[in-house]
């Protein structure tokens, strides 16, 4: 089995990848978590979900691909410049909704907001090193949490290393989570609020 073998990635992927290498940005969503994203998001017709950190849009198209109509997307950056890449390839998306704030006040304002969300795939430090415990708490029974990039990265700073085995740590002493650690693609872990 070859992982990397007929992805079929969304259609709009390519020209968003190459516009991410003009823009240099260097920090995208690889392939293979884009795929397992698409997956999930089909487990949850007619969902809300939520990305933190949209970056170009690379995972948001992957997401995209697997929502079925009625369900929504709602993507947050902080980087205007960034995420209007995403908006020049996904913005006529009737299911999307892509917001530009600081991660932080979104995790803060949306704690006091009835919506929950059945998958959050945290791709930035709002909501995965910073307010892991709001972000959590966005889920909505039976919602699913995401993160990436949990094996080394090129693009790690050397102080780095340490925050990523605190957060691991941090999601496995959690009793009312469920947590699946893959030693894959860029390294994800897996997380769904545990039965009561």
């Amino acid at each position: 089995m070859e992982d990397h073998a007929r992805l079929n990635p969304p259609p709009r992927l390519a020209a968003i990848a190459q516009a991410t290498v003009a823009a240099g940005f260097s920090m995208p969503s690889e392939p293979l978590a884009g795929s397992l994203l698409r997956t999930l998001a089909a487990t949850k017709p007619g969902g809300y979900l939520l990305e933190l950190g949209t970056g170009t849009g690379l995972a948001t198209a992957w997401l995209l691909d697997g929502m079925d109509a009625a369900a929504r997307l709602l993507s947050v950056d902080n980087d205007p410049a960034v995420q209007a890449i995403a908006q020049a390839h996904l913005g006529d998306h009737p299911r999307l909704r892509l917001v530009c704030q600081d991660g932080d006040d979104f995790l803060r304002a949306a704690a006091a907001q009835p919506q929950r969300y059945d998958l959050v795939f945290a791709d930035t430090w709002p909501g995965k090193y910073r307010l892991l415990d709001e972000a959590l708490a966005l889920l909505a029974p039976g919602g699913l949490y995401l993160i990436d990039d949990m094996l080394p990265q090129a693009n790690w700073p050397a102080d780095h290393p340490p925050k990523v085995a605190a957060l691991i740590a941090t999601l496995e002493a959690r009793r009312d989570l469920h947590v699946t650690k893959l030693g894959w693609a860029s390294g994800l872990i897996l997380v769904a609020r545990a039965g009561r």
